[in-house]
């Protein structure tokens, strides 16, 4: 099956979708309709790569056979997969194939698949922990889950988006990963945000203190990409500390039925809530240096 021969809609083409939409296209498969919720952001992407700027839901069910979703959390899959609702994705979905990419609760992404398998259709979760460039670049490190049939047959779409795929298991599962790569991710940060604003408050050199921290233990992939962006107060969002508190709240909601107790993910998500209340929370999640940062009035 060439690539030109799947035909694909997005849903929900924000920075990540539209450029997941982009590469697709660029590498040849027939993105055919795209869906935002903002308009806008559909119209233009969709002039972009000459395909159709759905209005509604069922649009993209009707044109596209696969079907990737994007959205904010688990209130917006909820609703474009309302099994109720005049205006849905599951509208016309039998034979159809769901590749749910957003950061959502595990319950959620095992509910989508009952719903879709309702319908006559497939459903699976695509969980990415990468950025907007690896959108672009088509170099996603992706965690799926659910039947191993179906992703079976959307492989040749994965690995067109992915430098690094994985099939972790049933629905659900590639979900909890996920939530906890975040969440040890979001951890990591906050940490570093201290140990460099520690360092700036006893008047230390960063950019030693850096190399210092890359050559011992306090290394971390964080200190890669984040540790540069905290000492010059460059915050341009590639990972907003909005989603930075709620994927850290996915995995306390994860712990809390797991009867387990997670002191530093639970501190680390107050560092970000904190931020939302400041109106920080659209900046980037290296933003939790200005709660740590001598001088930068946050703390």
């Amino acid at each position: 099956m060439a690539n030109s021969d799947y035909k694909i809609g997005v849903v929900g083409v924000g920075r990540m979708g539209a450029n997941i939409a982009r590469h697709l296209s660029d590498e040849g498969f027939s993105v055919v309709v795209v869906y935002d919720i903002v308009s806008e952001n559909a119209k233009e992407l969709a002039a972009e790569l000459d395909s159709a700027a759905a209005d509604k839901l069922t649009q993209v069910t009707d044109l596209a056979d696969y079907i990737i979703t994007v959205v904010t959390d688990d209130s917006a899959m909820r609703q474009i997969y309302s099994d109720d609702a005049d205006d849905s994705l599951l509208k016309g979905a039998s034979g159809k194939v769901f590749i749910n990419c957003a950061t959502i609760s595990p319950q959620v992404h095992v509910d989508i698949e009952d719903l879709a398998g309702k319908h006559g259709a497939e459903s699976l979760e695509g969980c990415m922990a990468s950025s907007i460039t690896q959108a672009r670049e088509g170099t996603l490190y992706l965690m799926c889950g659910g039947k191993k049939e179906t992703f079976d047959r959307v492989k040749t779409i994965l690995d067109s988006m992915s430098v690094s795929l994985r099939y972790i298991g049933e629905a659900g599962k590639a979900a909890q990963v996920k939530a906890l790569v975040n969440m040890v991710m979001n951890i990591n940060t906050a940490g570093l945000a201290e140990g460099l604003g520690l360092g700036a408050a006893l008047g230390l050199d960063l950019e030693m203190l850096q190399e210092v921290f890359a050559q011992t233990g306090a290394n971390s992939r964080v200190l890669e990409t984040d540790g540069e962006d905290m000492q010059i107060r460059d915050h341009e969002c590639y990972f907003s500390a909005a989603h930075a508190s709620k994927d850290s709240g996915i995995a306390l909601d994860l712990a809390d039925a797991a009867g387990i107790s997670l002191p530093l993910a639970q501190a680390t998500k107050d560092q970000y809530d904190r931020m939302i209340e400041l109106d920080l929370g659209d900046l980037d999640k290296s933003g939790v240096a200005e709660l740590t940062f001598p001088g930068r009035g946050k703390s």
